[in-house]
């Protein structure tokens, strides 16, 4: 069983959107993730995105990543930017 690095974004719904209180929920919704790192990146006029990379079992779909993540209450889009194996 592998391992791949994943590296995801997550747009909030406005400029208003509380991206700390995102944030505390992305680790409950990736419970099969490891080494989560989360960081902001500004995109526009005041938006910021979430970025996340971690550590995802080669086995399991993506699709849970996605939509485990788009639930998340005020999140407008989850979008899997890089998808590869990870080695060592």
């Amino acid at each position: 069983m592998g391992m791949t690095a994943v590296k995801v974004k997550i747009m909030p719904s406005s400029i208003e959107s509380n991206l700390e209180d995102i944030k505390k929920q992305i680790p409950g919704k990736l419970e099969k993730a490891k080494n989560i790192s989360i960081e902001e990146q500004e995109i526009a006029f005041g938006l910021k995105a979430i970025m996340l990379t971690f550590a995802w079992p080669e086995e399991q779909d993506t699709d849970i990543i996605e939509n485990s993540l788009a639930e998340i209450e005020n999140v407008s889009s989850v979008e899997i930017l890089d998808y590869r194996r990870a080695f060592g």
